[in-house]
């Protein structure tokens, strides 16, 4: 085969086969929830794992018997490459990343290849397999960065003010210059921050909402955040996902923002988790320096009327409700561990 001519789909399949999809990033918050949202809609869904000692498979656990897990890596092109020959989706969902700001300057050349070169090699693998494969790619809020203009749009001008951010501003656009260099069916979605009880732990609400609970059961005492007044666009991972499918089953491909278009602080964060376990937030929560980052980002706040018209998408969880969703699954869980100790 020529590394220039790309085959087209060579399995046979009948009208009933079910769609396959490929979730890159499927341990993950985002990964797991459209993981069961594909298979509400009778996809057949593979993930991408690597082969890590660290692996956490607990957010799919309970659909594990209903997917199928393949190792490969971003780093590693031919590993994309046979996985995506050997599971010829017709859907590929691009969430892998390293994800976490703070980490990426930390690890700036890691989030480098992760989050923008994993991007290319992806497409890469669908250029040499299946141009007739659609893709999504997992765009970010914070591509942004440190703009003029509130609320954001498809049309706002990047300006990253982390290595998380640049590197995603370069898998957004590698993504827009093969949908135009090979006509290939790839969108990519700018979403705002999109949090749930699925949220790792060094994210600020999850950090919050399970402090609270441990706070309220007596566990912990304190919970140190940095800055305050930082505000973001929050809403539910679980309405996002819906938005990534969307996006693919169009007519012709588009970048599409999805945030709630609401903006609110990390002290409003704060006050509402504390509120619903009737705690005064003031009492436990203190700020620490190290924790502020390099470089803040203040004015993110979506404007998703695009997704609106033209996709039907709305969200349908608010932030209150987020918030609270978010406390009371850690206060079961914590309150879980807890008795699981004394016996």
């Amino acid at each position: 085969m020529s590394i220039n001519q790309p085959v087209s789909r060579q399995k046979s399949e009948s009208k009933d086969t079910p769609r396959r999809a490929l979730i890159t990033g499927i341990t993950g918050q985002d990964g797991a929830y459209l993981a069961e949202f594909l298979l509400e809609m009778g996809y057949e869904v593979h993930g991408m794992v690597r082969r890590s000692s660290t692996e956490s498979f607990d957010r799919i656990e309970h659909i594990h018997g209903h997917i199928e897990l393949h190792q490969a890596d971003l780093l590693d092109q031919l590993s994309i490459i046979t996985l995506i020959s050997d599971v010829r989706p017709h859907e590929v969902y691009n969430l892998a990343a390293q994800s976490f700001v703070p980490t990426s300057w930390l690890q700036p050349l890691l989030t480098g290849e992760f989050t923008g070169l994993g991007v290319t090699r992806v497409l890469e693998a669908i250029r040499l397999v299946d141009t007739g494969i659609r893709f999504y790619q997992a765009s970010s809020s914070e591509m942004f960065g440190a703009v003029d203009e509130e609320p954001q749009t498809e049309a706002t001008p990047f300006y990253p003010r982390s290595p998380y951010g640049v590197a995603k501003v370069y898998g957004h656009w590698i993504t827009v210059n093969y949908r135009e260099s090979y006509d290939i069916f790839a969108c990519s979605g700018m979403l705002f921050n999109h949090e749930s009880p699925r949220r790792g732990k060094e994210f600020v609400t999850r950090k919050v909402s399970d402090a609270v609970a441990r706070i309220k059961l007596g566990v912990q005492d304190s919970l140190s955040l940095g800055n305050l007044d930082a505000a973001r666009d929050w809403g539910y991972a679980g309405d996002y996902v819906r938005a990534m499918w969307l996006m693919l089953q169009q007519d012709k491909p588009s970048d599409y923002v999805i945030a709630t278009g609401e903006k609110h602080t990390v002290r409003d964060l704060v006050e509402l988790a504390f509120n619903h376990v009737g705690l005064d937030w003031q009492k436990y929560v203190c700020t620490d320096p190290k924790l502020l980052r390099p470089a803040e980002v203040n004015k993110l706040r979506g404007d998703a009327t695009k997704a609106r018209n033209e996709l039907g998408w709305r969200p349908e969880v608010d932030f209150p409700s987020l918030v609270r969703m978010m406390v009371d699954a850690d206060l079961e869980r914590v309150e879980r561990e807890i008795n699981e100790q004394k016996l």
